[in-house]
């Protein structure tokens, strides 16, 4: 009984205030009542801000046709799609105020009958009634939602909707006084209409389904405008019991498929009978939906980029730059990694469009589908690929072996990492890129004026230089070329084509700082796959082999600095992202595409030049051979990872196929069920199809490769800079006299590589150098070959042909040489004194003094003997 009385009372005030608050357009009030009572419900705040509710983030790409774009996936906290009044069926709206608020129309946001009826039900029984109006649970609605938006955590979500939620008590009465002022206040602001839709979009329908076409779309897979009133009835009785009535369990036993959704079905037929009261629908429309089943045509909306399937690491990739790339802070109004960001791509109601190109993901799906496996169960086998426009750094597409899966426990092949690029967006660090990295060495040889097309010592032996005044490889260490093939003097477009390390290594080292190399790459895009510089050296302490390639870096960006070389020495950071737009329809302004130019436009052309030859030498296997001029690089790293890049002036491919997580061999012989991951060789391992794993990469990258010359065509490359490819002479040096060691060293101090030759007569001391060959000038970084003297002097024989016999004697004699008389020949065209016709030894032969030198001739006549 106390209370009873005490909710009488709470009612009585609450009843007073409506009444002299004029909430029906009905009532009118006069004197101290109507001024007290407004005075006190005018004290209370009345400005609610109504907000857009939560609405999902969608990733959108093109199809490829014109401009049209198809959905690669959502991301929400509830899945919501605001729609406008006129887009939902008018049963929708009749079954709603049939049920929920008969008397929408004639009330200005509170219904004093309704809420009268249902305080004193709520005072003088256990039961507890709503008796809230649409504009009410609206509010209420706004209110959990911003709850729902402002809550660290779930305790705090928890008290802040009782709050707003909380139906009895003193606290209750406060709380309803509270939801009815901002009620009237929405009431005055917005049209019926407005308020009706806004709630329909808001209100709850199951689990994450929020508003009326996700629970149209999720529950019978067409819009709320299409629905029927079945359906309609069905989805305005979900409305007051969403975790009761959702329709999208139909394993449930109480309330499943296997018993027709009785419970379901008994809120709609009430619906129904409301409807049938209200006179909004027939007797006759009655009786055939009443007795018409509750069948769900279910459309699951898949939250994340599971739903992108195959272009779901592109679509992971999206993801993660708009939580993580710094680059966009501005445009999304929070900085990377924030809550905020978190908030804006569950919440925000982004459309955003990317850069993906269709026709290319398809070609990269299909092939690395057909040319990998998805898991080896002897390695942690790994693949990817990266297509990247030079111009512009939109990235085109991407490509895995696995198949994408964020749950933990996971099955082999299934991996949510993105191989393709940098940690804080795919949460792989990169691989060692190998051979693909000399690059930058050829890159900072052409940088300080050398030519491709000199000639440099790249045989095995040690290499050390310089980095910022720090010797490296001091101990004198050798490393050796691939499969241990020797070493060769050659020119630096040669090793390209071969990949010769020893040849790198020898331009390395005749740089003014071998550190200069990382430098160059750290300005064509090159950074660790962590998302640490390569320079300063802050991270990392490189060495002089590191500049063959064994940092790990991601597939991404090492495509963008080879994209670099062909758009004329210009580098576009990559970019996935060419417009978003927020959930009111306004277009943010992302940052533009960052493109500098990062070397010489000369320099890039000559690098390509150079990198041609790798399309018919080591990289071969990866040309398309369709008439579009490409270049790149092959990469190998120890044999556990793989790489091709290859780029016309359009589109760059990179291809990787590796050990995406390995270590090395430590395996117990004595224990042979160790099941531990090791790195395996690819060059001795094979596919289940039986391709050696070392060659995937080329069928990889050429497939890709043709499908991107077919869309997007190529032009020849820029001519290279005619400095940086002639052969370029200087003077050899003089150093006849001098010991081996002593001309050894002069000539390697002019850049020559030298090897010693035979042993001639000479003027010189015995073992002395008694020339060179050439002599004079050279091609830089040629072979000088150093013939050593026997100490016994000596002479040239000299050329007498043509010369009597007599004349040719004198001639011999005057040289130092002694001379017989060999053969003569008869011959009618002979002058009279007869003439020389060759000598043995022959002319120009290096002979010593007094050596005899026999003249043949001929003669018209020939004396002494019968020829």
């Amino acid at each position: 009984m106390l209370g009873g009385f005490l909710g009488l009372v709470g009612l009585s005030a609450i009843a007073g205030i409506l009444v002299t608050a004029t909430v029906t357009p009905a009532i009118a009030i006069s004197g101290y009542a109507a001024s007290s009572g407004i005075s006190l419900f005018d004290s209370l705040p009345g400005n609610l801000e109504v907000d857009r509710p939560m609405e999902p983030t969608t990733i959108y790409a093109p199809t490829g046709e014109g401009d049209d774009y198809y959905e690669l996936a959502s991301f929400y906290d509830q899945n919501r799609e605001p729609i406008e009044y006129d887009e939902v069926s008018h049963y929708v709206y009749d079954a709603l105020l049939s049920t929920e608020d008969p008397r929408y129309y004639e009330h200005g946001g509170v219904d004093l009958i309704g809420t009268a009826r249902a305080l004193l039900n709520n005072a003088l029984t256990e039961t507890t009634q709503g008796g809230s109006s649409i504009s009410q649970q609206y509010v209420k609605g706004v209110q959990v939602q911003t709850c729902e938006r402002t809550a660290e955590d779930m305790e705090t979500l928890a008290e802040c909707a009782n709050e707003a939620v909380t139906a009895s008590g003193t606290e209750g009465y406060q709380r309803k006084l509270q939801e009815m002022r901002y009620a009237i206040t929405i009431e005055q602001e917005y049209s019926k209409e407005q308020i009706l839709i806004g709630y329909l979009n808001l209100v709850n329908f199951g689990g994450v389904t929020y508003g009326i076409e996700a629970a149209a779309q999720q529950y019978y897979s067409k819009s709320a405008k299409d629905l029927n009133l079945n359906e309609s009835a069905t989805l305005a009785g979900i409305v007051n019991y969403p975790a009761t009535l959702r329709l999208d369990q139909p394993e449930n036993a109480e309330n499943g498929e296997e018993n027709g959704y009785a419970r379901t079905k008994d809120r709609r037929d009430s619906v129904l009978w409301r409807m049938l009261k209200e006179g909004t629908i027939t007797q006759e429309q009655y009786d055939s939906t009443v007795e018409q089943p509750v069948e769900p045509n279910l459309s699951n909306r898949q939250r994340g980029c599971a739903a992108a399937q195959g272009t779901a690491y592109f679509c992971q990739y999206v993801k993660n730059t708009i939580l993580n790339d710094s680059r966009y802070d501005e445009a999304f109004g929070s900085e990377a990694g924030s809550p905020e960001r978190a908030d804006m791509l569950t919440r925000g109601g982004l459309e955003v469009y990317t850069t993906l190109d269709n026709n290319l993901q398809y070609t990269a799906q299909e092939t690395m589908a057909a040319s990998t496996p998805a898991s080896v169960d002897y390695m942690k086998f790994g693949a990817t690929s990266v297509q990247i426009e030079p111009k512009s750094g939109n990235v085109l597409s991407m490509a895995q072996n696995t198949r994408f899966d964020e749950s933990r426990d996971t099955d082999p092949g299934d991996s949510a990492q993105i191989y393709a690029v940098d940690e804080k967006y795919g949460a792989a660090p990169g691989f060692s890129v190998g051979s693909t990295y000399k690059l930058f060495t050829l890159v900072a040889w052409l940088e300080q004026g050398r030519s491709v097309n000199e000639h440099v010592d790249g045989n095995v032996r040690p290499y050390s230089g310089t980095c910022e005044g720090r010797t490296l490889n001091a101990e004198g260490s050798v490393i050796n070329n691939f499969r241990n093939q020797g070493g060769k003097i050659g020119t630096p477009r040669d090793f390209t084509a071969q990949s010769l390390n020893t040849g790198f290594l020898a331009m390395a080292a005749q740089l003014d700082d071998v550190c200069s190399i990382h430098e160059v790459a750290g300005r064509m895009g090159v950074h660790l796959g962590t998302g640490e510089e390569i320079v300063p050296f802050e991270t990392w302490d490189p060495g002089m082999f590191d500049v063959l390639g064994s940092m790990n870096i991601s597939p991404l960006t090492l495509a963008s600095a080879y994209a670099t070389v062909a758009n004329k020495g210009v580098h576009c950071e990559p970019t996935v992202l060419t417009r978003v737009v927020d959930a009111n329809g306004q277009e943010l302004e992302l940052p533009e595409t960052e493109c500098e130019q990062a070397i010489d436009e000369g320099v890039a052309a000559t690098a390509a030049h150079a990198l041609a030859g790798v399309m018919s030498a080591t990289g071969s296997s990866a040309n398309p051979n369709d008439g579009v001029p490409v270049v790149g690089k092959t990469g190998t790293h120890e044999n556990y990872q793989t790489w091709m890049v290859e780029t016309s002036t359009n589109v760059t491919t990179a291809a990787w196929v590796g050990n995406y997580d390995s270590m090395r061999d430590e395996r117990d012989p004595d224990n042979p069920d160790d099941d531990t991951f090791y790195e395996v060789d690819l060059y001795s391992s094979f596919t289940p199809n039986g391709r050696q794993m070392s060659e995937l990469r080329y069928d990889i990258a050429r497939a890709n490769q043709a499908a991107a010359n077919a869309r997007y065509g190529g032009d020849e490359f820029p001519t290279p800079d005619p400095n940086l490819t002639k052969v370029v002479k200087v003077d050899v040096p003089n150093v006849a006299g001098m010991s081996v060691d002593e001309a050894t060293d002069v000539l390697e101090g002019e850049g020559f590589s030298v090897t010693v030759g035979d042993t001639v007569s000479g003027d010189q001391k015995e073992g002395r150098v008694e020339k060179t060959n050439p002599e004079g000038s050279a091609p830089r970084g040629s072979i000088i070959t150093l013939l050593i003297s026997d100490g016994e002097g000596g002479t040239k024989v000299p050329d007498v042909t043509g010369l009597s016999t007599t004349q040719a004697y004198k001639r011999l004699f005057d040289e130092g040489l002694r001379a017989s008389i060999g053969d003569c020949t008869v011959s009618a065209s002979a002058p009279a004194n007869g003439r020389v016709v060759r000598t043995d030894p022959s002319a120009g032969t290096q002979v010593k003094d007094r050596t005899e030198v026999t003249i043949y001739s001929e003669a018209r006549v020939c004396r002494g003997n019968n020829n």
